[in-house]
Parts: C-alpha cells; sequence; structure tokens
C-alpha cells in the first residue's frame, strides 16, 4: 500500500509543477497532501495512522520537517547558506551597474578583429559574469540583451551567436563562485553521512567488524571544496567553447568573421581595456584567492565579492563625474593600510606593550575607517542614482527567499520519499542493476539530464541529490568523492539547461531575443555546444584528477593540514616515499652508516641502546619496504581471478541479507499475530511466507562457488600479511627518527639546565633556614623551572619529594635535605652529559636527523612540505576501488 502513496506523491508533485504552480509551494504542498492521505486511510481502514508508513507515521515525518526547518535556517553548522544572498547580491550589482556591459563591449573590441575573436570575447565574459552572478537566467538575459545585438550586426551566424550566449549563460552552473555549487556542497555534506552509515554497515556485514579503518570512510565536502573542484572543470569547458569557435572562424569565415576595431588602440583605449577587465578580474580573483588561501571562508568571501561588487557600481554610476574614482581609490589606499601592518605586527589590542604595537594598531584603526567610508560613501552613490541599491536588494531578497523557501519544501518532500520506503526502492532499484558503479552512475546522470529539462537546479540539487548521492558515494568499488560527484552534477545540469526543446536557457534567451530570431536557428545553435558540454563531463569523468588535485593540494598546504601520519594519507605518503627510496637509498644508506659510526659512550646507557637502536632501524627500512612490495604484489598478483568472484559472492550474499531481513520481519509479525490470537488464515500465510523465504535463501547459498572460502581465505591472508608488513615499515621509520629527535632536545636543553643551577643550589639553605611556609612555597616555585625542559622530570620528582616531606605538622628535614641534594647531583648529571654530548655527537646527530627528515623521518614531521604536498594531492586525486576490503 505505500508504493500507492509513493505513486501519489510523486503524481501530485509532477501535476503541480506541469500546471504552472510556484515550485516553492508545490514540493511542500504535495507532502503535506500525501502524508495526510496516507494517514487518514490508514486511521479509517488500518485503525492505524501509521499503517501505511514504511518508516514512522505522520508525527515522525513531521518531526523530521521540524528538523530541517530548524537546519536550515539555526544550524551554525550549516552557515555556507548565508553566501547565498551575499554572492546573489554581487553578481545583480555588478549586472544593474552596467560593468558586465562595459566588460562585454571593451573585450569585443579587443579581440573583435581574431577571427571568432567577438564569440570568443562573448564566452570569455560569460565565463566572467558566471563567476560573478552564479545565476544561470541572469546571466543567459544579461549576455542576450548586450551581446546578440552586437553578434548579429557583424555578421555573425544567428544559430553561433544564440549558442555561444546560451552556452555561455551556462557556465554559472559550475564556474565559481556559483549558487548551485553553495547548495550542493550543503546536499551532499548530508548525504555523506548517509553514505558514511551505509558504507559501516556494509564493512560491518562483510568482515564482521564493528568498526571500519578510517581510510575506508567518506570525506564531507564544503562550498569551498566545490569551488575549488570546479574551477579546472569550467576552465575546460571555456577552452572547448573558444576552441570550436576558432575553429569554426577559420573553416567557415562568414559563421564567425572578424570585427576590426574603428578606433585607435592608443592610450585612451588601454586605459578603457584597464578599467573594464582589471577590476571585475580582481573582484573574482580575491572571492576565490581567499578561499583556496585559506585566508576567508565562503561567507566571508561572499561579504568581500558584495562589498568589492558594490564599491565598483559606485564609480560606474558616477562615469563621466568629477570624483568619481575616489571612494574606489580611498578603499584601495585603505586595504593596503590595513594589510602591511598586518604582515609586519601581530595587531591584537589585548596582547599591546610597545609604542610600536599601539601605532600599529591606530594605523589599522584609522584605515578601517577609511574604509568603512568608502563603502557607505559607494553604497550612498548606488542608492542616489538610478535607485540601483534598492532595486539591487529587493532583487537579491526574492532569488534569496525561493531559494530558501525551495531548500524547506525540498526538505519536506524528501521526507515524505523516505517515509514512503522510495528511499530504499531507488536503492535496491540500482544495485540490482547490471554493471556495478558505471551502471548506476549513468542511469543516475540520464535522469538528471532529464529532469534538467523540466526542473530548475535548485529543485534538482535538493530534491534528487539526497536520495541518489548516499548510494553512489557508498559504493565501495568506485569510492567516488564527494566534491567529484557535486561537480559531475553540476556539469549535467548545466547540459541539460541548454537542451531543446525545454532547455531554460534557451526560454531565457527568446525572451530578449528580436523576434526575427527563428526558434528552429536557437536550436541549431546550442547543439554543438550540448556536444562540448558532454565531451567535458566525459573528460572530468575519466580525468578526477581535474576535480580533487585542487581542493586536495588546498587541504595539504593549509594552516591544518593533517600530518603525514594522517591514515587516510597512508596509502598515497608512502607510494611518494618508496619512489624516493629507490631514488635516493645510497645517500640514506650512506647518512645512516656515518651516524653508526658516531662515538655514544658519553651518552647514558638507556640513551646509547636507543640511538643504537633508532640506527640500526634506519639500516633496516629498505629491508621492510622491500617486504612491503612482496606483500603487496601477492595481493595484487590474486586480485584478476579474486575480484570478479568477491563481486559475484557479495552479490548473492546482500540477497541473502535481505531475505534474512524479511523472514525476520515475518517472524516477528507472526509471532505478536499469534500472541494476540490473530485469524488462522493470516498465522497460515506468514508461515507459509517463511517457509518461502528460507528455502529462496538456501536456494541462493547453493549459488556461492564452491571456490569461494579458499579463494577468499587466500585474498585474506595476503591482504592481513601486507598490513602486518606496513605496520612494521611504520614502526620502524618512526622508532629510526623519535629517538633521534628526543635526544636532539635533550642536548639543546644542556644550557636550560646550567643557568638552573644556581637558581637551585640557592635554595639548598631555603629548606633549613627558612620556615616551612616558606621552603614550602619556594620548592613549588622551583618545580615550575623544569616543567618546559625535555627530560627534566626526574629533576621535578626530586625537588617535589623535598616539597612533600615538609607538611606543617611533621616536617621531615632530613628526608627533604636528602631529596633535593640527590635533585641537585641529578642536575649536574644531567648538564655534564648533555654539554659532552653536544660537543661529540650533536653535530653528528644533527647530520643524519637532516639527512632522513623527508623520508623516513616523514611520518613524525607536522606537515608535508610545499614539495611533496602537490605529489601526495596528485595521488590522492585518483579514485581507488576499495570493494575487496569489504
Amino acid at each position: 500500500m505505500e508504493i500507492v502513496f509513493l505513486i501519489i506523491l510523486i503524481l501530485t508533485m509532477v501535476v503541480a509543477l506541469a500546471s504552472g504552480y510556484p515550485v516553492a509551494f508545490a514540493l511542500p504542498g504535495s507532502a503535506i497532501l500525501t502524508v495526510a492521505l496516507a494517514a487518514l486511510c490508514g486511521y479509517l481502514f488500518a485503525g492505524n495512522a501509521d499503517a501505511y508508513f514504511v518508516q514512522g507515521g505522520p508525527v515522525q515525518w513531521l518531526n523530521a520537517g521540524v528538523t530541517n526547518f530548524r537546519g536550515i535556517y539555526w544550524e551554525v553548522e550549516r552557515d555556507t547558506l548565508i553566501a547565498i544572498p551575499l554572492f546573489v547580491f554581487m553578481g545583480i550589482m555588478l549586472e544593474r551597474s552596467k560593468v558586465a556591459e562595459d566588460l562585454l563591449v571593451t573585450m569585443a573590441q579587443l579581440f573583435g578583429p581574431v577571427p571568432g575573436g567577438l564569440g570568443m570575447a562573448v564566452v570569455f565574459v560569460g565565463a566572467l559574469l558566471a563567476a560573478t552572478t552564479g545565476i544561470v537566467g541572469a546571466t543567459v538575459i544579461a549576455m542576450g540583451l548586450i551581446s546578440l545585438p552586437v553578434m548579429l550586426r557583424n555578421n555573425y551566424s544567428k544559430s553561433l551567436a544564440t549558442g555561444t550566449i546560451a552556452a555561455s549563460g551556462t557556465l554559472g552552473q559550475i564556474i565559481p563562485p556559483s549558487i548551485v555549487l553553495i547548495i550542493l556542497a550543503d546536499q551532499l555534506s548530508n548525504a555523506t553521512d548517509q553514505a558514511s552509515t551505509i558504507r559501516l554497515a556494509e564493512y560491518k556485514q562483510a568482515t564482521g567488524q564493528f568498526s571500519m579503518p578510517s581510510e575506508f570512510g567518506l570525506t564531507s565536502t564544503s562550498a569551498g571544496d566545490m569551488f575549488l573542484g570546479a574551477l579546472l572543470p569550467g576552465l575546460v569547458l571555456v577552452g572547448l567553447y573558444m576552441l570550436y569557435i576558432l575553429i569554426l572562424a577559420l573553416f567557415r569565415p562568414r559563421a564567425a568573421p572578424p570585427v576590426p576595431f574603428e578606433g585607435k588602440y592608443d592610450f585612451t583605449f588601454a586605459t578603457r581595456v584597464f578599467l573594464a577587465l582589471v577590476p571585475p578580474l580582481a573582484l573574482i580573483f580575491a572571492v576565490l584567492g581567499s578561499i583556496i588561501m585559506g585566508i576567508a571562508t565562503v561567507n566571508q568571501a561572499g561579504a568581500i565579492g558584495a562589498i568589492g561588487a558594490m564599491i565598483m557600481a559606485g564609480y560606474r554610476l558616477t562615469e563621466g563625474r568629477r570624483g568619481a574614482y575616489t571612494p574606489a581609490v580611498l578603499a584601495i589606499i585603505a586595504i593596503v593600510a590595513i594589510i602591511v601592518p598586518l604582515s609586519a605586527v601581530d595587531i591584537n589590542i589585548k596582547n599591546t606593550k610597545t609604542t610600536a604595537d599601539w601605532l600599529a594598531v591606530a594605523a589599522a584603526g584609522v584605515a578601517v575607517v577609511a574604509l568603512l567610508t568608502a563603502i557607505l560613501w559607494s553604497g550612498w552613490r548606488a542608492y542616489r542614482i538610478d535607485d540601483t541599491l534598492r532595486g539591487v536588494m529587493i532583487e537579491t531578497a526574492k532569488t534569496s527567499s525561493l531559494v530558501f523557501i525551495i531548500l524547506l519544501g525540498a526538505a519536506m518532500l524528501t521526507a515524505a520519499f523516505r517515509a514512503f520506503g522510495g528511499e530504499h526502492l531507488v536503492r535496491e532499484f540500482l544495485t540490482g542493476l547490471p554493471g556495478g558503479f558505471i551502471t548506476k552512475f549513468l542511469v543516475v546522470m540520464a535522469v538528471i539530464f532529464l529532469l534538467g529539462f523540466f526542473l530548475d537546479f535548485i529543485e534538482i540539487a535538493v530534491v534528487v541529490v539526497p536520495i541518489i548521492a548516499p548510494i553512489l558515494l557508498a559504493d565501495s568499488t568506485a569510492n567516488v568523492t564527494a566534491v567529484w560527484l557535486g561537480v559531475m552534477i553540476g556539469v549535467n545540469m548545466q547540459t541539460s539547461f541548454l537542451t531543446p526543446p525545454f532547455g531554460f536557457a534557451l526560454f531565457y534567451l527568446r525572451g530578449v531575443a528580436p523576434p526575427e530570431m527563428k526558434t528552429i536557428q536557437m536550436y541549431l545553435g546550442v547543439v554543438p555546444f550540448i556536444l562540448l558540454q558532454l565531451g567535458g563531463l566525459a573528460i572530468v569523468g575519466a580525468y578526477p584528477s581535474l576535480v580533487n588535485y585542487l581542493p586536495n593540494r588546498v587541504h595539504l598546504t593549509s594552516e591544518t593540514a593533517p600530518p603525514p601520519r594522517n591514515p587516510r594519507l597512508q596509502y598515497c605518503v608512502e607510494d611518494y616515499l618508496f619512489k624516493e627510496y629507490d631514488r635516493r637509498g645510497d645517500g640514506l644508506r650512506s647518512v645512516i652508516a656515518t651516524a653508526q659510526k658516531l662515538d655514544l659512550s658519553g651518552l647514558p646507557d638507556r640513551r646509547r641502546r636507543a640511538m643504537e637502536e633508532a640506527f640500526a632501524a634506519g639500516a633496516k627500512t629498505f629491508e621492510l619496504v622491500a617486504e612491503v612490495r612482496r606483500a603487496e604484489a601477492a595481493r595484487v598478483a590474486l586480485e584478476p581471478g579474486y575480484r570478479p568472484l568477491h563481486r559475484e559472492v557479495r552479490t548473492i550474499q546482500a540477497r541473502i541479507h535481505k531475505l534474512d531481513l524479511g523472514r525476520k520481519n515475518a517472524e516477528t509479525s507472526h509471532r505478536h499475530l499469534a500472541r494476540d490470537n490473530g485469524a488462522a488464515g493470516d498465522l497460515a500465510e506468514l508461515a507459509s511466507e517463511i517457509k518461502m523465504l528460507k528455502a529462496q535463501k538456501a536456494a541462493m547459498e547453493t549459488r556461492i562457488p564452491d571456490d569461494w572460502k579458499d579463494t577468499h581465505k587466500r585474498y585474506t591472508s595476503l591482504a592481513k600479511a601486507e598490513i602486518r608488513a606496513r605496520r612494521a615499515y611504520r614502526r620502524n621509520v618512526d622508532d629510526a627518527y623519535e629517538a633521534v629527535i628526543e635526544i636532539r632536545k635533550l642536548i639543546r636543553s644542556a644550557d636550560a639546565l646550567a643557568a638552573l643551577q644556581p637558581r637551585l643550589v640557592a635554595l639548598e639553605t631555603v629548606i633549613t633556614g627558612q620556615p616551612i611556609e616558606t621552603a614550602i612555597a619556594e620548592l613549588r616555585k622551583a618545580e615550575k623551572w623544569f616543567g618546559g625542559i625535555a627530560g627534566a622530570s626526574p629533576i621535578k620528582s626530586r625537588v617535589s619529594r623535598a616539597r612533600r616531606a615538609l607538611p606543617r605538622r611533621k616536617p621531615n628535614l632530613d628526608k627533604a635535605t636528602r631529596d633535593f641534594a640527590d635533585g641537585i647531583r641529578r642536575l649536574k648529571g644531567e648538564i655534564a652529559w648533555r654539554q659532552r654530548a653536544a660537543k661529540t655527537v650533536g653535530p653528528g646527530l644533527a647530520a643524519y636527523e637532516s639527512g632522513i627528515r623527508d623520508t623516513i623521518g616523514l611520518r613524525m614531521q607536522d606537515r608535508l612540505s610545499s614539495e611533496q604536498a602537490p605529489i601526495v594531492a596528485s595521488c590522492l586525486s585518483v579514485h581507488r576501488d576499495i570493494s575487496l576490503s569489504f
């Protein structure tokens, strides 16, 4: 019966959307009507309002709706959505102030004389507008109004002109900062949590282990990661568009003729190009660069973009007037005046101590006031001239409200879809498809492509993605990242926006195109660009590094970068290191051999043995690397025969698991019905169902190949051997480096201990010659002296013993004196051997540590170096099949 209400839910939504009912109300309205109908029917026909729900009932659905509402509007963790109105404001302000129009006209004049130059200029400007507006409709309309008359006036092919504008306008889907990327990041972060739960359950079912290794876990995504991941694919599409226009212009000059510039390429023209091109580019680089460099979050970058757009609008709206650029110049000077002190001084009012600190704070304060003045000045201009600011604010509020209302409505619809078992049906359908992940992925992409004919990107992102993303992300055979999946969906939706006859971009362009422009010409014009977009989609799908590399690299080079010993990095770090051992093996062996010849006799016995073991571990590294490679090669050699067998058996076992769940549910229902003295016919029917499920399970178990147990055991044994070999290698290299770091810290602390010796000796008379309270207080202070010095705990403990021997009632002066004297004796001994070691073995240990730091000792470093991070990021960017571990 739940299937019936699921169909009613979908049909109600389709009818509401097809009838032109507002999407913001069609989505939640469909959910409310269907849930209410199901609850009413359950109450009337089954005596239970929850009867026709797979999960919970109307109350649980209502609670889910409240939770979603709270999650969208109140949860701090979802503050990424705040960036939406900021970026919308940025794009609309640049459009209303005609900054975008100036950019297009200037670029057309600059590139016009080149064959196809005007078309390439349109693509270039479309990419820049996409990076500022982020909304397809606004970009296509703006480009249609500005560039279409210019292209037709210069005898461009009508189909090429419309295709170029429509395709360039849809770049706002994928080129950051894009609204759709922000929404996708928000939805995928939730989908990642669900996918992690699914993957953990699969791992537990396959291996019997309750915890899954962290390297098999999924990493969530953020808007910043989505921006970084979409940057290169967006540039790939821009390059394909430009290359197509150039080739077409060379082979068919009449379709895209050169447009000679009637003016002069003089200083005035150069100034116009600079003013039209540099500020928008600077704004885009400031927004994206602040995210990439980790200076600002996505929300902060959105604020930078909004303020920058308002400052640009301030001088564009007053163009030709005296002082038009004064606020912008003032803002630039203020920003420089803020950056310069920050780069030289840590400006913090709480930590200001010197006159220079106060001068830096005062200078920064004056600069901030100047910047605020420039912002308010520009805002006042935008408000007074043509009521621009008011119009931009109204449009921003409309667009943002639409997005958030749709987010809430889609969350209600998705909750209803799950309540009627829709998500389970989708998962069963996708997992039952032959061909594994590729088939599932292609089916999902085809569905999204078709939905793009009828739904806007917001509806697709908030309705479809939460349902299908967990299924695709949980698949361990592909092990795709959330960033890659989000970018692929974004490019796919971009393609569907162009496809006749329902492409939204075509509708937008049709609304601003001249009457003589035929619709069929527009359809023909977008066909090549659709093929180019599909080609771009195939390129991004075949080379996931285009998406994953930048987020990984920025993550590994940021201030919060994980250390090299992070479990998620181990495979790629070791892949890099093993190649380095091959390349630099002779040099490393020489460094280790030299260290083993050091005279360690001056060290304490425990320290000497630790160093000898460390040098031996360093020499053993190459043997353990060879063992890891042998174990890996043995496992890899078995994979070709084991992989299809593993896939077949896991599929059978999943079906067996499903039959077991059905049997357990039937047995539970039978037990409850028997307890309540249910009808004999119903009991017999349930008994028959249980028997049938057991028979099906038995039949399914016979389909498991006879050689499965032996083959699985052999592969598991080889995999465990490789894991043991890698663990042995990791312990060994840690031992080879850690002891050296510890001994060098001890040696470097000799001077600090020597400086404390006279102070500690001076306290000896305090114990016997001062009141007990004074002695205890002074000894307590002395304990703190040794807190930050490496290896000083034995000395500190003796001082503590001396203090504890001086209770107020029964002080034991003899014990306190002995313990304190023991502490002084230990202090002198520590100083002596450390100072001696600094001269005898200090340089040798420094050479050893420096020689192995970035190889054998890499795991013990705080972070990867700037040379290592790109290599490891490139390795992490490739999707790795981990299904054989499940």
